[in-house]
């Protein structure tokens, strides 16, 4: 067995053109390279600064200036990994990376995106493909029963929802789905037409901040609330918050609720 991984015992395949589409056979001996190679580094990653050690600056000045004529042979590209890309990467899987948030992946959901990518499909619409729809459907339906949330919040009642690729994408729609509740669909219509205020804690995510200023709302219109000690939010505050903005005619739209926090 070869640093490259068993599968260079096989005889070897002559690169193909750079474009062309791979077949079965190419794609499958590729894909075990690039396996091995991960392989390998969660055998390593342990040993590895937790820090990336170079200057601003290196990766770029690393590659090429202008847009290669045609692409590299796959082995070329594997060997840029180690050389170029790998000196600049701040080790997320690292048993001592603590920073941030738990970002460590694993095997299976590793290879779950492949399948996704490797099905390619689109899940736009149901008829783009139904089981990508549906399986979002149940899962988040199970989220529901795992949260101990109302019925409501199931796709066979009032709620139901779709999976953000990031927690600031899902605060946005969040925000713009209370907004149209809080305005009667008004704002989709004509526009942001008066004041609107939403609520969080202190302790929120930056990105509450920057739903607020996307949706139209207005940086000042964001109120953060006072925590306890336990940097809960204090709901009597809240309540003189939102009871003193009724008051002088703006509109509740939303309270962000922080149940742990990546702030």
């Amino acid at each position: 067995m070869s640093e490259q991984g068993h599968f260079d015992e096989k005889p070897p395949l002559e690169d193909q053109p750079a474009g062309e589409h791979w077949n079965a056979e190419e794609f499958r001996r590729r894909g075990y390279q690039v396996i091995d190679w991960l392989a390998r580094y969660f055998e390593k990653v342990e040993s590895l600064p937790v820090c990336s050690q170079i200057e601003p600056g290196e990766i770029f000045a690393a590659l090429p200036e202008h847009p290669p004529a045609s692409g590299e042979p796959f082995e070329a590209i594997l060997a840029d990994l180690d050389k170029i890309v790998m000196p600049g990467i701040t080790h997320w899987q690292h048993p001592s990376w603590f920073a941030y948030f738990n970002a460590n992946t694993s095997g299976p959901s590793i290879l779950a995106d492949l399948v996704s990518s490797g099905l390619g499909v689109q899940g736009m619409l149901w008829q783009t493909s139904p089981a990508c729809t549906e399986v979002e459907t149940r899962m988040l339906d199970w989220l529901v029963e795992l949260l101990g949330l109302p019925d409501t919040f199931l796709s066979t009642g009032e709620g139901g929802g779709v999976i953000q690729d990031t927690a600031s994408s899902a605060t946005l729609c969040a925000l713009v789905a209370a907004r149209e509740r809080a305005t009667n669909f008004e704002v989709d219509r004509s526009g942001v037409d008066g004041p609107l205020a939403v609520y969080a804690s202190k302790e929120a995510h930056s990105s509450v901040e920057k739903s607020v200023r996307i949706a139209g709302i207005g940086q000042r219109n964001l109120r953060l609330i006072d925590t306890d000690d336990d940097l809960r939010m204090d709901p009597g505050a809240l309540r003189v918050a939102i009871d003193a903005d009724r008051d002088a005619g703006i509109t509740p739209v939303m309270v962000v609720a922080t149940i742990g926090t990546t702030a």
